[in-house]
């Protein structure tokens, strides 16, 4: 159990210094551009990674069956550019600690809604964790007087 939690919170650290990053990019290439540039050099990245993972002789890196992969299946790459596009934006006038307070309350609260969606049972405690959400973040706005 230590590893997955030790992961998450490298994975947490990593989100918080690639928004830095971008947000910083954002000030000079825009959004859109702190987000090309994130994109074309993590698929270098992962390009890179992936042949060293399976090497050449294993054939090409796009997968089989491309043509027929589901709508969800292209979903991704859009969403996450608008993810980063609007990280970097956000980062380069709110602060990190605002960004990622906010960007995790928006997850908490659409997580919560889809589970819901589909499967009703819990939905009392799931609506109550939202409401604490949603007042965690209210708080710190409270306070500034």
């Amino acid at each position: 159990m230590i590893a997955p939690v030790a992961m998450s919170i490298l994975a947490g650290v990593l989100i918080g210094l690639s928004r830095q990053v971008n947000g910083r990019l954002s000030l000079t290439k825009g959004a859109l551009g702190a987000s090309f540039w994130n994109h074309l050099v993590g698929a270098i990245a992962l390009a890179l990674a992936a042949l060293a993972a399976w090497g050449v002789s294993n054939g090409p890196l796009v997968p089989p069956g491309l043509s027929e992969a589901p709508l969800p299946a292209w979903a991704g790459g859009p969403l996450g550019v608008l993810f980063v596009a609007a990280g970097s934006w956000l980062v380069a006038r709110i602060g990190a600690a605002n960004t990622a307070l906010l960007v995790i309350a928006g997850q908490m609260v659409s997580g919560a809604l889809l589970d819901t969606l589909r499967e009703a049972e819990g939905a009392p405690i799931r609506a109550l964790g939202v409401a604490i959400i949603l007042a965690g973040v209210a708080i710190p706005r409270g306070s500034k007087g």
